[in-house]
């Protein structure tokens, strides 16, 4: 992938799409995909981005009879349309009976996808950095995808997952050789998981973001440092998740940009039932080449911009 010859890139992120693609079986859930689908259809025609990211629970895995066909089903807007496309995994991919690395495997067959193969002795499935080419075909930023993962595995925990250590390991390898090949300066590079770090909740307190925060942060309940690690790495300069369906916001901690999608199927569902107390939508990230900085706004199910959601977030800067 390059950035364009105006310098921009683009990136739409649907987050949470959780298709079930069960068709005449189950009509109430045909339909949600149908109008998730139509959703997706009109964002993609209005931004047309160079990028897709799905931003996990690609699909609700537990309620589908076949996962694997449900994701190409999620995905099938990007395919179709022939643009590059990644995805990452959240609570709800892994539910089902087809386990989370075997859907990684099936998103690797797939047309346009720019995902890579998990590297060896790192936890999850779906670990993966991808580059921007600039003008010359240097990498000129780097998009870092990882694996949050879905619950605890520690019965003294409980809770979500989370980002483990040989994850993170994983990260500042990589950071530290594409600085390399940058001539000894940090990449500009973006991070996308599904399952929003305890530092979301700290912006949280702060009152100092832009966007919904109409429920609770669902991180997990133990910290194991990957905010610290980028902090001090100084190459990512906002991170993207989903999750939380009703919370849409942005907010600066220590320099990184904290950011939630906006979610594309449905917003939040309160007592089994679905309830949109904004419009469905996704957030788009627009990139400049040789800029450490980028902007990013919601764009909505009918094609508007939600009303605030347009911003700039200059990234850290070099000393």
């Amino acid at each position: 992938m390059k950035f364009r010859e105006d310098g921009t890139f683009v990136i739409v992120q649907f987050s949470d799409v959780e298709f079930i693609g069960e068709g005449d079986w189950d009509p109430e859930s045909a339909l949600l995909d149908r109008l998730t689908r139509e959703t997706m259809e009109t964002i993609v025609s209005i931004e047309r981005p160079d990028l897709i990211v799905f931003a996990g629970d690609v699909t609700a895995s537990e309620r589908s009879r076949d996962p694997l066909q449900s994701f190409r089903d999620a995905v099938a807007v990007a395919v179709d349309n022939r643009i590059p496309w990644a995805a990452v995994f959240g609570n709800h991919d892994s539910e089902g009976d087809v386990p989370r690395s075997r859907m990684h495997e099936e998103q690797l067959k797939l047309d346009d996808c720019v995902a890579s193969a998990d590297p060896p002795d790192v936890s999850g499935a779906g670990n993966y950095v991808v580059t921007i080419a600039g003008d010359g075909g240097e990498p000129a930023a780097a998009l870092y995808f990882l694996d949050s993962g879905d619950y605890s595995r520690l019965e003294t925990v409980g809770g979500y997952d989370w980002i483990h250590r040989d994850q993170i390991d994983w990260y500042l390898s990589e950071s530290k050789r594409l600085e390399v090949q940058n001539g000894g300066v940090p990449l500009p590079a973006l991070a996308f998981f599904h399952i929003p770090l305890p530092e979301y909740e700290e912006v949280r307190r702060t009152d100092a973001y832009e966007g919904h925060c109409s429920e609770w942060v669902s991180s997990p309940r133990l910290n194991a440092g990957f905010f610290a690690a980028m902090v001090e790495r100084g190459d990512v300069m906002g991170t993207f998740v989903g999750h939380d369906h009703a919370n849409d916001y942005c907010g600066t901690l220590h320099g990184i940009r904290l950011c939630y999608g906006r979610s594309t199927k449905y917003v939040s569902y309160v007592d089994g039932e679905r309830r949109d107390a904004f419009p469905t939508g996704a957030r788009v990230i627009r990139l400049r080449a040789g800029e450490r900085d980028f902007e990013t706004w919601i764009r909505q199910r009918d094609g508007t911009i939600a009303d605030g959601s347009a911003t700039r977030s200059r990234g850290r800067t070099e000393e």
